[in-house]
């Protein structure tokens, strides 16, 4: 467990294994199972989590009861309702568990006190939060310029071991469209 965490925070920063070991001994881990949720919308969070074995997926879901999919997190993905923690504000969204899944679990109180004690670590905040914004921003023109089976294309590359791990309407939620559309486009690419 502490060496993909320590793997994943070595990509980011120059952090030390002694300074990442202080970061897993004030975190706690958590089992979910599929279905279960990491962050409901509605909830305020209070804390945030590493995936060190299983896959996530943020979800928005209208009144109707229609799911929209904003992203996949694998295994070496933090997970969090952010922006909804730092201003103690009701998330948007829910995290749902897709697989059996372990998380390695800190509070925001926490991880402010570690930020404060060494700033290397708002290096990696930085660094993740422009990751998560590059995303985003990346997103957003996929969906304003592309049609369906361009992002579907995109799917295939960015996530290369989901298809098998991710449910059809899931996959049809996060490419904005109907899991029958999705048939038409995998059966059209497979010609």
């Amino acid at each position: 467990m502490v060496t993909e965490i320590t793997n994943s925070i070595k990509q980011l920063t120059d952090l030390t294994e002694s300074e990442i070991s202080k970061f897993t001994e004030i975190s706690n881990i958590k089992t979910f199972k599929p279905k279960s949720h990491f962050i409901r919308a509605g909830h305020t969070p209070t804390e945030f989590g590493f995936v060190i074995r299983g896959l996530f997926r943020y979800v928005y879901i209208s009144k109707e009861g229609k799911e929209y999919t904003k992203v996949f997190m694998p295994e070496n993905s933090f997970i969090s309702s952010y922006s909804a923690m730092i201003s103690k504000s009701p998330s948007y969204f829910f995290i749902e568990a897709i697989e059996d899944s372990k998380v390695l679990i800190m509070s925001y109180n926490n991880w402010q006190k570690l930020k404060e004690q060494n700033p290397k670590w708002n290096l990696l905040l930085v660094k993740l939060l422009e990751k998560g914004y590059a995303t985003k921003e990346k997103r957003e023109r996929e969906f304003l310029l592309l049609d369906a089976e361009n992002r579907y294309r995109i799917y295939l590359k960015e996530y290369p071991t989901l298809e098998n791990r991710v449910k059809q309407h899931m996959i049809a939620s996060y490419l904005g469209i109907t899991p029958i559309a999705l048939s038409r486009i995998r059966r059209k690419m497979k010609a």
